[in-house]
């Protein structure tokens, strides 16, 4: 869906957006009324999301996660979802309105870093320190080319568990009710550390 689309859905109320990047990014940047899942809780839950039946509309920094969470909700039975095109880069490139908070590297941005400065370090260490280092550089690249391969990414996984990622709380029983599904007494509000919240009511 392009973001002028989902702009003028939004506008009519038939739609929830339900944003699965980490609360961390979530909190620096996100759409006016979209809602935040991080694709690592949305594994869990689901089997709860199948349960509403408003169209749902997924949300991720350039695409790739969202289309991740389309195929993990598919296999959960949950129809009528779609994907924003070039994630939320493109709605800001389009110019609609976007919520800002504190400033953080995209989660993209992060494992370019990360994996670069690894590969950096282990070509450097094995010219001129210890050559089997150099193995380094040859283990981020193999990773980088499953991550290719199998759309997914181990180290998004490993820094989205970072405290520098995880924002503030996330309520999934307040998000999963927000948009129209039966929330089973049993799904803990869990917040950013992984630890639990109090209940809270839902309006």
């Amino acid at each position: 869906m392009r973001p002028e689309a989902l702009s003028e859905k939004q506008g009519g109320g038939g739609v929830h957006v339900l944003d699965v990047r980490t609360p961390g990014e979530f909190d620096t940047a996100h759409i006016p009324g979209s809602y935040n899942l991080p694709l690592d809780q949305l594994r869990e839950h689901g089997q709860a999301l199948s349960a509403s039946p408003t169209p749902l509309v997924l949300v991720c920094r350039t695409g790739s996660r969202a289309r991740e969470a389309q195929v993990l909700l598919h296999s959960a039975g949950r129809e009528g979802i779609d994907v924003l095109d070039g994630g939320i880069a493109a709605w800001e490139e389009a110019g609609l309105p976007v919520e800002r908070g504190r400033a953080r590297w995209s989660m993209e941005r992060q494992v370019r870093g990360v994996a670069g400065g690894l590969v950096v370090a282990g070509a450097l260490g094995g010219l001129f320190g210890w050559r089997p280092l150099g193995a380094l550089a040859a283990a981020v690249g193999g990773g980088l080319l499953y991550s290719a391969l199998t759309n997914t990414c181990g180290m998004a996984a490993l820094l989205g568990r970072l405290p520098y990622n995880r924002g503030t709380a996330c309520d999934v029983r307040q998000t999963l009710a927000a948009i129209g599904t039966a929330v089973s007494p049993k799904i803990p509000a869990v917040d950013t550390a992984g630890g639990k919240l109090p209940e809270s009511r839902s309006s």
